[in-house]
């Protein structure tokens, strides 16, 4: 017996393209289900300026398949040397949905980031003033603090005072991984919202680590303790606007992941919908997940609902996904969330 749900299209609000072969590859697994997507801007060089978020919006519309819409929401990269003017102007044309914040080396293409907070001050007091998001990867990096700590550390050091000092300032935390996490966005107001992925909903560090290094697993921030992954479930079906899908999709090539030293990401965009259909399902809160994947997202934004529909569809069998996607020279492993999936995108 099949089951169907209909539902406003819905958006992606964390997302990693990247760019050329790879951009033409992973680009249309998210088109086919996703109406829009807030992009990373961690290229190689990254995307600082409005000009040059302005370049990479027309490479990935130019990348999009005919016959597929899709709408890039372009972030910029923030830099100790971002210039406020710019960042103000990129926002005024409609182009720039929000700027990131990436603490130097807290994962991938991070080496432009902030290590001096009080550099970027300008550019924080300017974005309150415009109604800009600031979009946070919340780790600090300092060698002393475990790996496992870096969220809960950088809520306490970086967010808080922060926020503190500049009132007005919105801010999505991206990709929350912990219990302390979600009690921060919980004694907060309106301004704050956060992001979930689909790994760090259904996985913790065990799924990883137990019998063996699972690579494709390994993101960043890492996967945590039981404890923290139920909070961020209980968070996700709550109905609670304050949280919505980012899935932090994040394209390496397999020989990348699957090395010495492996490369953080988990690539869900194929999958991503139909894997969060059985969670809710499973939790009993299929009411809650349009929320969730469809209107909490474009409520912090100020965005609207998108208008077209997509149907999620239950069958008796479980669904195949593909193992891999081609991406030029490369292949790009899909990630597999270690259970049977009956929903499908039809």
């Amino acid at each position: 017996m099949t089951q169907s749900l209909i539902l406003a299209r819905p958006d992606d609000w964390h997302l990693h393209l990247r760019d050329g072969a790879m951009l033409a590859a992973v680009l249309p697994e998210t088109a086919r289900h996703f109406a829009r997507a807030i992009i990373m801007p961690n290229l190689v060089p990254p995307v600082v300026t409005g000009a040059q978020a302005a370049a990479y919006r027309d490479r990935i519309l130019t990348a999009l398949p005919d016959g597929m819409s899709f709408e890039p929401l372009m972030t910029l990269y923030l830099t100790e040397d971002t210039d406020p003017a710019d960042v103000a102007a990129a926002h005024a044309s409609g182009l720039v949905k929000a700027v990131k914040l990436y603490p130097a080396g807290a994962t991938t293409n991070s080496a432009s980031g902030v290590s001096d907070f009080t550099k970027v001050r300008a550019v924080l007091e300017k974005m309150a003033e415009i109604g800009l998001p600031l979009c946070v990867h919340g780790e600090v990096t300092d060698r002393d603090i475990d790996i496992f700590d870096r969220e809960a550390v950088f809520i306490d050091r970086v967010l808080d005072p922060i926020r503190k000092a500049t009132p007005g300032l919105r801010v999505v935390m991206e990709h929350i991984t912990t219990k302390n996490g979600v009690d921060y966005v919980l004694a907060n107001d309106t301004d704050l919202g956060a992001t979930i992925t689909v790994q760090h909903l259904i996985l913790d560090r065990n799924d990883m680590l137990v019998g063996g290094m699972r690579p494709h697993y390994y993101c960043l921030p890492i996967l945590k303790r039981s404890d923290h992954r139920k909070a961020l479930h209980a968070a996700a079906i709550s109905g609670d606007a304050r949280f919505f899908l980012g899935t932090d999709s994040a394209p390496h090539p397999t020989h990348a992941k699957e090395a010495e030293c492996c490369s953080a990401g988990c690539f869900t965009a194929p999958n991503a919908l139909p894997i969060l259909a059985q969670t809710f399902e499973t939790a009993g809160a299929l009411d809650k997940l349009e929320g969730f994947i469809s209107r909490h997202g474009p409520a912090f934004y100020g965005l609207p609902v998108n208008s077209d529909t997509i149907t999620l569809t239950k069958s008796d069998a479980p669904t195949t996904f593909p193992a891999k996607i081609d991406a030029g020279d490369h292949t790009v492993t899909v990630f597999d969330p270690g259970f049977p999936v009956y929903w499908s995108v039809t």
